[in-house]
């Protein structure tokens, strides 16, 4: 990792170290919200109060019959990818998730999830984004072999009804990796992929009137995490062809590399004052390491490995890629959350850290 400031004199090392506090199995991490925890169990949504020692009930999504069943087994879970992928909380209480192949909604003062929006093409997105007007979007991610077109989703109504707020011509991206809102800037970042110029990082207005290209064009400018600060943004390269790393977007457009990973990352997130991307075991010539990395800084300059599990022996195209989760939301908390998938130990198990 850089050892240097920008400037090239030596930099003052901010160590970080994690505790880890506790383990729950079977929970996933989703999103924070108002210092509660989002997560999943299954079909269920349950949240974890900071201070508190147990995950409370919030509401449940009644899948298809089979998928009570699969979802219930560890195995098959991971096999048909059961239960909830990305989760939005908003301040009214309401509550909109991505499941398999639909979009779910929540009032605050209900129990029950309810399909908002069935997906036409692949089976969810990555992350389901709420913006301070209102307006809640996602972009379609599918395999997109012949690259058609790509539409990104968006909803006025708490996301009771959706539909399409921008398309991506026919050619210009695979697909929409995330979808980023940015308060210090009051715009969204737009992550894109897969090859070439369709690795797009770009800034758009809230209501998706204007989109201009900030970084694209090569593997490096190929991201699904991304961080926002007041004076920078910080991104996790995605890619199975080069050798992934850490970027600092400052506010002027000037582009640095800052720390370097072990594979492929889709996840990052802040926990308070801290900065964490977590890197992901998938097929790769280049990034040849059996280990998911848990990366970690202070100062978004230093960056260090602060946790690391080992890939499972189970087929990464049955039974998932060895990955690290992290919650989307705002969190000014001193904790970290994480959940593993597809290692040899904590396996869907959710751990959660205090940042000493």
């Amino acid at each position: 990792m850089t050892e240097s400031r920008r400037d090239g004199t030596p930099a003052r090392t901010q160590t970080l170290q994690l505790r880890r506090i506790a383990a729950y199995p079977g929970i996933r991490v989703l999103a924070w919200k108002d210092n509660s925890l989002y997560g999943s169990r299954g079909y269920e949504v349950v949240r974890l109060r900071v201070g508190a020692a147990q995950w409370e009930f919030v509401a449940r999504f009644r899948p298809v019959w089979w998928r009570n069943v699969t979802s219930h087994n560890p195995l098959s879970h991971r096999l048909v990818r059961d239960g909830f992928h990305a989760l939005a909380v908003l301040d009214d209480g309401s509550v909109i998730g991505a499941t398999p192949r639909t979009i779910v909604t929540r009032t605050a003062d209900s129990k029950e999830f309810r399909v908002a929006h069935t997906m036409l093409r692949g089976t969810r997105p990555l992350h389901i984004t709420p913006t301070p007007s209102g307006k809640i979007y996602w972009g379609e991610y599918f395999d997109n072999c012949d690259r058609t077109e790509v539409h990104i989703y968006a909803s006025d109504d708490r996301g009771y009804t959706w539909h399409v707020g921008h398309t991506f011509p026919a050619g210009s991206v695979r697909h929409v990796h995330n979808i980023v809102y940015d308060r210090w800037g009051d715009c969204l970042w737009i992550l894109t992929g897969d090859e070439g110029p369709e690795c797009k990082v770009l800034r758009a207005a809230c209501d998706l009137d204007s989109i201009e290209t900030v970084l694209s064009g090569n593997q490096q400018a190929r991201a699904v995490a991304a961080i926002p600060t007041p004076d920078c943004l910080y991104l996790s390269t995605d890619t199975p062809h080069e050798k992934n790393h850490i970027y600092r977007l400052d506010r002027t457009g000037h582009v640095e590399r800052v720390g370097d990973l072990n594979g492929s990352s889709i996840y990052g997130c802040q926990a308070g004052q801290s900065f964490f991307f977590s890197t992901m075991v998938e097929p790769s010539t280049v990034n040849t390491d059996r280990e998911v990395h848990l990366a970690g800084s202070r100062n978004g300059i230093e960056w260090q490995t602060v946790a690391r599990w080992k890939k499972d022996s189970l087929s990464m195209k049955y039974f998932q890629y060895g990955n690290a989760f992290l919650p989307d939301g705002e969190n000014t908390t001193r904790y970290l959350a994480v959940t593993t998938v597809a290692v040899k130990q904590d396996d869907q198990t959710t751990t959660l850290w205090e940042i000493e």
